[in-house]
């Protein structure tokens, strides 16, 4: 992600950039216009790469097993979300005032369709190794 600053006073600048929005196919059109007339203390411009979120189904599919998975450990739906992020993509120990923590490396709102798919798995399997049946996901 790449973000830059347009200093009210840069004109040109604030022109160039309307001008290249104005030929975007953006029903908000008129909004960013005006957006751009009204810049007392600039503009900030951020750019960065559209990634593939997970699906609505997916985001589902693991909050019903997860949750109820969860109950059969005796956990309540984040403390067992949180295990099953730190089987997925690795953990940390941070020392905090409670003592040692352990922080999942990624959450699951940074993955993408995939990379939610592996978090899924790591819930069929870890399920499975302690006697919990989750059924496979029904494909798209």
């Amino acid at each position: 992600m790449i973000s830059f600053n347009i200093l009210p006073g840069d004109v040109e600048q604030i022109n160039d950039l309307s001008r290249f929005l104005g030929g975007l196919s953006d029903p908000r059109k008129g909004e960013i216009a005006a957006l751009l007339t009204d810049v007392p203390l600039g503009i900030t411009v951020t750019i960065s790469k559209t990634k593939q979120e997970r699906s609505r189904q997916q985001e589902r599919y693991y909050r019903k097993w997860s949750r109820e998975f969860a109950t059969f450990c005796g956990m309540t739906p984040d403390e067992l979300h949180d295990e099953l992020l730190c089987r997925a993509f690795g953990s940390e120990e941070i020392s905090t005032k409670f003592g040692i923590k352990r922080r999942p490396l990624k959450r699951s709102g940074d993955t993408n369709r995939s990379k939610y798919s592996e978090l899924i798995d790591i819930l069929i399997m870890t399920a499975a190794e302690m006697g919990f049946a989750v059924p496979a996901p029904k494909e798209e």
